[in-house]
């Protein structure tokens, strides 16, 4: 078998595809679970990695969970009532609180249908740029399903409570005209066009020092849930840290001295 991400590596930014276009990148195996957890661990220990590029092979983004698989009750989906819920927990929802808890930032290039399991997928990422073939959908409902990754949480927080209930209650699709406007993809581009718009995004990230990024990543996810008074301790916490980093002192040198900043990850 063969693995499902290959990975690129440009300068400070990795390129990660995911790689089974046959099946449209669905995600429907504990073997591809685990390669994106194992990836996120790794990122985690590389602090020379600023900026990561996330996008799929072929015509789709991600097509979600195999419906071939839940039409035979075979993989993941196959089972007692009780073993799917393990299947579930063990499996699909390891992906979110590893990618969306990753300190390093992710750009999500959308190439084509984002479906399911395929938009939360892209909601688990920081920035979202979208070909302007890209389609989306959050279509659980449309199966007899609930979003079982993670969904109901990630989108509304993307674009909001009543446009990720409309989603999610009908199940329709959406273009990326539409995805623009609603601010669940931050640009639209040509195909042609969309790896070069990605990776100008990520490498503009990654022009910064490795550790402000993961702090201030850290800072944005945090904010999500908690009290501003709290919010302001961890800042509190994280500045002082960042206070004493190398690169800063580097970055406060270049500003003054008028001159491109040269950072050591220290």
């Amino acid at each position: 078998m063969t693995a499902f991400l290959t990975q690129q590596r440009l300068g400070s930014v990795l390129k990660v595809t995911l790689n089974d276009p046959e099946t449209r990148n669905a995600l429907t195996r504990p073997d591809q679970f685990q390669e994106i957890v194992e990836l996120c661990e790794w990122l985690r220990d590389d602090h020379s990695i600023k900026a990561v590029v996330l996008t799929g092979s072929g015509a789709s983004f991600c097509a979600g969970g195999n419906v071939k698989d839940m039409s035979e009750r075979g993989g993941i989906f196959a089972g007692s009532p009780y073993q799917l819920r393990d299947s579930y927990r063990n499996g699909i929802q390891r992906i979110p609180t590893a990618l969306y808890n990753l300190d390093v930032p992710v750009v999500a290039a959308i190439n084509g249908h984002a479906i399911g399991a395929g938009l939360d997928l892209t909601c688990m990422c920081d920035v979202r740029i979208a070909a302007d073939n890209a389609k989306f959908a959050e279509s659980f409902v449309k199966l007899g399903i609930v979003p079982g990754d993670g969904g109901a949480w990630l989108l509304p927080r993307v674009i909001g409570m009543p446009k990720a209930s409309l989603m999610a209650l009908t199940g329709d699709m959406i273009d990326a005209k539409t995805a623009l406007e609603w601010g669940l993809v931050t640009q639209v581009v040509p195909l042609a066009e969309l790896e070069a718009a990605a990776m100008d995004v990520a490498e503009r990230i990654a022009a910064n020092p490795s550790h402000a990024l993961r702090l201030t990543k850290r800072l944005l996810r945090e904010g999500q849930h908690m009290r501003l008074d709290s919010l302001l301790e961890m800042s509190a916490a994280y500045q002082s840290l960042a206070h004493h980093t190398a690169d800063h002192a580097e970055a406060v040198a270049a500003f003054v001295e008028k001159r491109p900043a040269k950072f050591t990850g220290e």
